[in-house]
């Protein structure tokens, strides 16, 4: 991480907006509702009151995640464009209490995962934010054209840890629920980083389109989709699947797949043009694509009538 910090002159009085912008709620609203459905779908009846409190320490450990992420990132948080109104390059807090913050709230979550549910699901949660602030930050995101690909995992893990705090275990089912994600991160990302231009590179980030180029980086994206497909689709053949969920499965891959070959197809020069619509409307479709996948997942709990009963 750069030497550079900002002291206490540089930082004004920060607004408690600021302290939760630290905790990146637009990535934490989908943990949430990942780790919802994971552990509403669940085969095992779970009282409101302690879903409600391991939805809740999910969302407190994502959180705490992004708060370490902010501060160890702050100096290229600082460079690039779409990161510089973050709290911390936009003086609003200093890097030493977003570190304080992260590894409170880090510690407070899983010490309650784990009174209120089990070992494994407190286990699992504490890895997600080591492996986010530790392997992904500290290490992947600087090192390897790869930062994507391996630490999407970390953003993988909530269903399965919501999952958890119902059953105590790890099942095919949760493995499912978190190949989709892991596998969905990858092309979700690159298409975003096709737009955002140079951004990653003025940071001095390896991301896919710097390091291999535009090209590569449109063809892994097709690649990627297409292996993301048997993960989403075979979920419907499991006990948390049925024909509601192939059937919005099925279609929505449908239409991944048609947006992931029209970004393989493209001419720069056209993308450009354009201002790269294209990239930007696959972008949306990713985005409502996990959606729809878990909101499937909901469908069909509801009408087999398991843990949805007891809410």
């Amino acid at each position: 991480m750069s030497d550079v910090t900002l002291d206490n002159s540089q930082t004004r009085e920060a607004g408690l907006g600021d302290y939760f912008a630290l905790l990146k709620p637009r990535v934490m609203s989908l943990v949430v509702f990942t780790a919802l459905v994971g552990l509403l779908v669940a085969p095992i009846p779970v009282h409101p009151y302690i879903g409600f409190v391991a939805v809740l320490c999910i969302a407190v450990g994502a959180g705490a995640s992004g708060a370490l992420n902010m501060w160890w990132d702050a100096d290229i948080d600082r460079i690039m464009k779409r990161t510089q109104s973050r709290p911390i390059p936009a003086g609003k807090v200093a890097e030493g209490e977003a570190l304080a913050l992260g590894l409170t709230l880090s510690v407070f979550s899983v010490i309650l995962l784990w009174l209120a549910t089990n070992a494994v699901a407190a286990a699992l949660l504490a890895f997600t934010i080591f492996f986010y602030a530790v392997v992904y930050s500290m290490w992947l995101k600087r090192s390897t054209p790869q930062n994507i690909v391996i630490g999407g995992a970390a953003g993988a893990f909530p269903p399965m840890v919501g999952w958890a705090a119902v059953t105590g275990d790890v099942t095919v089912e949760s493995f499912l629920m978190f190949a989709i994600i892991f596998m969905w991160t990858p092309p979700h990302f690159w298409a975003l980083a096709l737009f955002m231009k140079d951004d990653y590179k003025d940071a001095g980030v390896p991301m896919l389109t710097v390091t291999h180029g535009r090209k590569s980086t449109r063809k892994h994206i097709l690649v990627y989709t297409i292996l993301l497909i048997p993960f989403a689709i075979g979920a419907a053949f499991t006990s948390i699947g049925g024909p509601i969920y192939l059937v919005v499965s099925v279609v929505l891959n449908l239409w991944f797949l048609k947006g992931a070959w029209d970004i393989f197809k493209r001419d720069e020069t056209a993308a450009e043009a354009d201002e790269y619509a294209v990239e930007k409307r696959v972008f949306k479709i990713s985005l409502f694509y996990l959606f729809l996948h878990f909101g499937a997942l909901l469908v069909q709990a509801a009408l087999r009538g398991t843990t949805l009963g007891a809410w």
